[in-house]
């Protein structure tokens, strides 16, 4: 039997569509419209407990000034640039050629590896925390740019080559096959076959893993003390007084250090599309 044509469905079960999403949509949305409308309020409108209502002055961008100048705002959110761009950048390139490696060539060993790779994304990074803070103090990059970037490095490479290599396993094995038969060396195949066949899922997996890095608050708290090396996430809990915490302060600077990520899933949503559905519709 085939799927019902949408253009088939019962009244009932049209309706049900059209109020469960935007039913799902506001349930979503809810949390990040608290934290923006308080991020607009007074101090004195938190301490009278208006915490769900509108806010009374819409005019109080004063916070988000005073949550860039208040605290090295702009320090930290260089320091997630610095932290995130290269933790990207090469996590994909090793992942892409790992991801290659393990998808085009039969080596002993292949299927112990792969399964390596998946076996480590399952592993909670909690029972990490001090053997990797212990590496990082006996390699001399604790509390510094560098040694974030490389064990993000680390930790996302798995992730990323379990990504890629399934992308890779879908595409024609004759395409490969073709271009050696034309003399081309393994390099210009991984160069000039693979990687822009493979563009949707590399601008996907790009997006993910910048989330995942510019969001990142564990390991950026275990592996940096004080503000040197400290990203943007660690600068928004430092928004919180001694004795106190001014919300609103706080709000608005998690609206700060989020716009990015979100910006970028916005402007590279196609892509992002594309690359999670690539091959769906292969059998």
């Amino acid at each position: 039997m085939y799927p019902m044509p949408v253009d088939k469905w019962k009244p009932w079960n049209r309706r049900l569509y059209k109020l469960s999403l935007p039913l799902a949509l506001v349930i979503w949305l809810l949390p990040m419209i608290a934290v923006l409308l308080t991020s607009l309020r007074s101090t004195e409108e938190l301490m009278e407990g208006n915490y769900w209502g509108w806010p009374r002055d819409l005019s109080l961008w004063a916070n988000y000034h005073e949550a860039l100048t208040a605290s090295p705002m702009l320090h930290y959110f260089w320091n997630s640039v610095l932290i995130t761009v290269p933790s990207v950048i090469g996590s994909i390139a090793l992942a892409a050629m790992a991801g290659f490696a393990l998808s085009t060539y039969k080596f002993k060993g292949n299927t112990f590896l792969f399964a390596t790779f998946v076996a480590c994304n399952f592993v909670p990074v909690q029972i990490l925390m001090i053997p990797v803070r212990n590496m990082s103090l006996d390699f001399g990059v604790f509390n510094t740019v560098q040694g974030l970037v490389l064990f993000h490095v680390a930790f996302q490479t798995g992730f990323c080559t379990l990504f890629l290599r399934n992308f890779i396993k879908q595409l024609p094995f004759e395409l490969i096959e073709a271009a050696r038969i034309e003399g081309a060396g393994e390099w210009t195949i991984f160069t000039r076959v693979i990687l822009p066949l493979i563009r949707p899922a590399l601008a996907a997996l790009g997006i993910l893993v910048f989330t995942f890095v510019w969001n990142d608050y564990f390991w950026a708290l275990c592996l940096t003390q004080g503000d040197s090396a400290a990203p943007i996430t660690v600068g928004v809990a430092g928004l919180k007084g001694q004795w106190t915490t001014a919300w609103n302060l706080v709000s608005a600077g998690s609206i700060l250090a989020a716009l990015p990520s979100v910006l970028m899933f916005f402007l590279m949503q196609k892509h992002f599309v594309a690359g999670l559905t690539f091959g769906a519709t292969k059998g």
